[in-house]
């Protein structure tokens, strides 16, 4: 029994029980992870994957014990490295971080270079991807650190805290008429071509549940995950964007104006996250505070221990 079965397995298995594609993931040969199961499975003598010929079909009930034990190993042994790596090298390694377009685009930035110059050595890794995206990175571990505003909170597995707060705004050229408007109305924007995000992105849940109170359609012609998309087309005149505010306080654009939304779709907050149970270095930890100040050392290490888990803005 070795690390390397445990690690077969759990890549079979988030291969969808593919092992042509674990085996490419893991740079090795199909027969050889194929082998290497099976030689566990014959160790502990239970199937932990059922089979159609060579084909592996679903997780039995036992295996569904040991792909558990398995996590909790695998994940003790990360964190066993962490450690050495914290004690060894405290001021050097690698930064994983998972984020959305709009928060790696307009929130990071100034927080990786605080970080950079605060630890020179660290390496910062930047993955971007859709809010489930980011929780599966957190869940893989191949990110230490996550943010995004959707879904984070749905994950029983990740620890998250919200971090900071925002609301959405119109983004219109400077000659439209909405641009004049003293306050803008969900009738109004319900007679214009809208462009936002994509639903599963950046507070757009709360758009569709504003109109949808009202008993609104709204006339959504394009959808985006990139927030400078949406900009370049409202731009180009094919409508009236909504962005998230940052998008436009952090990075004005020319000949563009934004108006506040947030007393029609409220507030949204971006939540930071990491893998519950997973031991966090200290720069990890200090780049958890220059991204809010609402997130000392010590209330992120409360809720990695399990001491609280319902802090709330």
């Amino acid at each position: 029994m070795n690390l390397h079965q445990f690690r077969f397995v759990q890549e079979a298995v988030r291969r969808n029980l593919n092992l042509t594609e674990t085996a490419k993931a893991l740079f090795t040969s199909q027969p050889g992870v194929s082998k290497a199961i099976i030689e566990l499975e014959e160790e502990l003598g239970v199937d932990i994957f059922a089979r159609h010929g060579k084909r592996l079909k679903h997780v039995t009930e036992p295996g569904q014990h040991i792909l558990a034990s398995i996590e909790i190993i695998q994940r003790e042994v990360a964190n066993l490295k962490r450690i050495g790596e914290q004690f060894s090298t405290q001021d050097s390694g690698r930064l994983s971080i998972a984020a959305t377009h709009t928060q790696a685009r307009y929130v990071l930035p100034l927080r990786v270079a605080q970080l950079r110059q605060r630890y020179p050595k660290v390496q910062v890794s930047l993955h971007q991807g859709t809010p489930d995206q980011v929780a599966r990175m957190l869940q893989e571990e191949s990110a230490e650190i996550g943010i995004a505003t959707e879904s984070l909170a749905d994950y029983p597995d990740l620890v998250t805290l919200p971090c900071y707060e925002w609301q959405h705004v119109l983004v219109v050229p400077e000659n439209h008429v909405l641009a004049q408007e003293e306050r803008i109305t969900l009738e109004l924007l319900a007679q214009q071509p809208l462009i936002t995000y994509h639903p599963s992105f950046t507070g757009r849940t709360r758009i569709d549940q504003a109109f949808a109170q009202r008993r609104l359609t709204p006339d959504i012609v394009l959808e985006a995950i990139d927030s400078d998309v949406i900009s370049t087309y409202v731009m180009h005149g094919l409508g009236v964007g909504i962005v998230a505010e940052m998008v436009m306080t952090h990075d004005p654009k020319p000949g563009l104006v934004y108006r506040p939304l947030g007393h029609l779709f409220g507030s949204n907050v971006t939540r930071v996250a990491f893998k519950r149970g997973v031991y966090l270095r200290n720069y990890v930890c200090e780049f958890a505070e220059y991204l809010s100040d609402r997130l000392p050392r010590q209330l992120v290490m409360k809720a990695m221990t399990g001491q609280f888990d319902d802090y709330e803005l």
